[in-house]
């Protein structure tokens, strides 16, 4: 057999067998996790008061968080793909991957996933942001009705996390919006009066046939920011977690407050959307970068690569 033909072989073969063992170790975690779940229930508030913590900056200038809180609206589409967080196995192991990097500072879920995480050990030394209310299911008649139904302010701090996460949807034609801002305000002042951070996410949002559409226009996203950065009795705790859009200059003006900057799902243009993402990172207050699916779930599915270009952006900025 030809030198170069025995070679192929031999590295097929140990391609082979590294799938194998990932594949093996993938099921063995998978298995454990599920008796965990089953039988060691106890295990959460054990491993969550035993959890390693640390600064929220920690001597970083910028924060790359990894956010995976939509499956709890419902929202399990990336892209083209209406149910590509169907498999909570497959989103176990993208996070796993994307935590796994040094640059990678936390990450942003509801009770359910940080729990799973917790059980498989992947969350010391690194922020966990609660996601709080879920309640505006994606395509439902009560999407604006943003109910808190995942993490409190109490349940935050008990569990040991570093702060809550609310979404608060601005909608001038729909009632609801008036609770959700006074919910909002609740959990800002509470998670304050806890020493936690409040991290808001604002839209200027409205009904378009039936659908829940953003205003992405910078005066809309200016407006949004004027009404949630004075929500609660102090803002001393709260960090914003805002869209790139265009005109983020005027955007950026709009708050003193420490801001994150919403990855997104840019679809197939991920690399447009890392790009505005660097340009924006040089904007005086932004903090970093809050993504999900664009990292999770990139074209072609190499977690490790898009991870690594998101790092780069926080260094070059």
């Amino acid at each position: 057999m030809p030198e170069e033909s025995l070679y192929r072989l031999r590295e097929d073969r140990a391609h082979r067998l590294r799938e194998d063992r990932a594949h093996r170790l993938r099921e063995d975690r998978a298995r454990r996790l599920r008796e965990d779940r089953a039988r060691r229930p106890e295990r959460v508030t054990t491993l969550a008061a035993a959890r390693r913590r640390r600064p929220v900056l920690a001597g970083r200038d910028k924060l790359l968080i990894i956010a995976a809180d939509h499956p709890a609206r419902g929202a399990l589409g990336v892209g083209d793909r209406p149910l590509a967080m169907e498999s909570r196995l497959d989103l176990l192991d993208r996070i796993l991957a994307a935590l796994a990097h040094p640059g990678v500072d936390g990450l942003l879920a509801t009770p359910d996933v940080v729990e799973d995480l917790l059980l498989l050990g992947a969350l010391d030394d690194k922020l966990v942001i609660g996601s709080m209310n879920r309640g505006g299911v994606q395509g439902s008649v009560f999407e604006f009705d943003d109910r808190f139904t995942a993490y409190d302010a109490g349940s935050i701090a008990k569990m040991g996390l570093d702060g809550g996460k609310m979404l608060c949807r601005i909608a001038p034609d729909d009632p609801a919006t008036a609770g959700t801002l006074e919910r909002c305000g609740q959990a800002v002042s509470g998670l304050a009066g806890l020493g936690l951070m409040a991290m808001i996410e604002p839209f200027w949002s409205r009904h378009v046939d039936g659908a829940v559409r953003h205003d992405l226009s910078a005066a809309a996203m200016i407006r949004a920011i004027s009404v949630v950065q004075a929500l609660g009795t102090t803002s001393a705790r709260t960090w914003l977690k805002i869209p790139v859009i265009e005109d983020m200059e005027r955007v950026m003006a709009a708050t003193t407050l420490p801001t994150l900057l919403l990855g997104g799902d840019p679809g197939q243009a991920a690399d447009e959307a890392f790009a505005a993402w660097g340009k924006a990172l040089r904007q005086p207050g932004a903090r970093g970068l809050v993504v999900g699916r664009a990292l999770l779930y990139p074209p072609g599915d190499d977690v490790a690569a898009a991870v690594d270009t998101a790092v780069s952006l926080l260094e070059e900025s």
